[in-house]
């Protein structure tokens, strides 16, 4: 997120307020994340604008024309996009997405979300937006189908002989001729099979939809809790859905997200949390807040709880789990308005953690070992700062515990996540895929 994860980032004096445009901004923070061997960078993306502009940068790159530039300039780090299946084609995007994979030699994911905002359908030409179990069915169509057109090149397909004029194996070319409720695509795919078969399957929401798409699919899931055991119910419940769904769970990793302020005592910690709180604008808090439950800001006050007809839980078109989140956290810690926002300004419902670096990785140790994470998204408050503390202070511990690595071992993203090459389904004893 350009500056950081805190919507006020951008502010800090020692930002760079135009990080979002800035291709070296992007590259020195990939080659930064790689230095210190992190599994993978992601960007989080939608198609529209962020708010209105006024408080807080709103726009980015897209995110594979970015990916695909920071491919160029580092050589490990995985590379996942947010790209949404509700605005997009199977085909188009299949095609982009291996094209992603094999410029960068393997390490590109996809993390799929089918786009929770009315903001967003307004510009697709669409008055309404789909509605939440419309969008999670065209996308479980939109991955059958983007995974067909993956594997319809088998790895043996080219041959390349001079000699004789053959380029390809015609027989080994599949057309997946998909006729199905949401799309009809013949295929087969103009780009050869991905180095990985399949760019790493990442998904992000946590609504029951959400839940048993990725028990179906996903191989990565970013997910949101405010407490342990929110978290640990959370990965039970994946565990068990993806076991159901006829998957191996360990095949499934999950990584909440924690956004950590990091000092060398709490008191140090704790200013720099408020340096932060301080240069938050609450009317974009309050428009951001009303964006969640679908209202306007004016139903809002401050200096008072969230109001009842939001407690009751209205059925929401958009981020389901999001605005449970928030309520849940509301309730917990009986907070106004007024404190809900601060405590979205940094992570918007995401795990925010104030303390020192033993403090910040016993936690992460706690959540690890006792069943509530598999990983972390590290979303640090500001960037590069945040995550030049994180690497300097913190990975340290954990490696000292033996709970992160010294160096790469493997050149794709799926062996960084420790996933297999998925089988092709029109052949699937295939052993080995192009490029791998």
């Amino acid at each position: 997120m350009e500056a950081g994860h805190h919507e006020a980032a951008w502010r800090l004096p020692r930002s760079n307020p135009r990080a979002d445009f800035d291709l070296r901004h992007w590259i020195e923070l990939a080659q930064l994340a790689e230095s210190a061997r992190f599994d993978s960078l992601f960007l989080a993306d939608g198609p529209a604008i962020i708010g209105t502009g006024e408080f807080r940068p709103p726009g980015q790159l897209e995110p594979l024309t970015l990916l695909t530039a920071l491919s160029q300039a580092t050589s490990r780090i995985g590379l996942i996009a947010t790209v949404s299946s509700t605005y997009n084609e199977p085909y188009n995007l299949a095609r982009r997405l291996a094209s992603v994979d094999h410029v960068s030699g393997g390490r590109a994911g996809w993390n799929i979300v089918t786009s929770a905002g009315a903001d967003e359908a307004a510009n697709f030409g669409l008055v309404n937006r789909p509605d939440h179990a419309e969008r999670y069915a065209r996308a479980d169509e939109f991955l059958h189908l983007a995974k067909a057109l993956w594997d319809s090149w088998e790895s043996e397909a080219v041959v390349a002989d001079k000699t004789t004029g053959r380029y390809a194996d015609p027989a080994r070319i599949h057309r997946p001729d998909h006729r199905g409720t949401h799309f009809s695509v013949a295929g087969p795919l103009n780009v050869e099979r991905p180095p990985q078969g399949y760019p790493l399957l990442v998904q992000a929401g946590s609504s029951e939809d959400g839940k048993d798409f990725a028990a179906r699919h996903a191989e990565a899931i970013f997910t949101a809790h405010q407490t342990y055991e929110r978290a640990a119910d959370f990965y039970a419940d994946i565990k068990a859905r993806a076991r159901a769904a006829g998957r191996d769970p360990d095949g499934v990793i999950v990584l909440p997200g924690i956004v950590p302020y990091i000092g060398s005592t709490e008191e140090e910690a704790r200013a720099l949390a408020k340096e932060f709180d301080e240069l938050r604008i609450p009317e974009y808090g309050l428009r951001q807040l009303a964006a969640v439950f679908e209202t306007e800001p004016s139903v809002f006050e401050l200096d008072a709880p969230l109001p009842d007809f939001i407690l009751a839980r209205p059925k929401l078109e958009g981020s389901q789990s999001r605005s449970d989140l928030i309520i849940e956290l509301a309730v917990r810690e009986k907070l106004t308005v007024r404190q809900i926002i601060s405590r979205l300004g940094g992570g918007r419902g995401h795990f925010e953690f104030i303390g020192t670096p033993e403090q910040v990785a016993d936690t992460i140790i706690t959540w690890f070992e006792g069943g509530a994470a598999d990983g972390f998204n590290i979303m640090a408050p500001a960037l590069p700062s945040g995550l030049e503390s994180f690497i300097e202070h913190v990975l340290p511990i954990l490696r000292g515990k033996g709970l992160f690595r010294e160096e790469y071992e493997g050149t794709t993203l799926r062996e960084h996540y420790g996933l297999p090459v998925p089988a092709n389904q029109f052949h699937p004893e295939e052993t080995h895929v192009s490029g791998g």
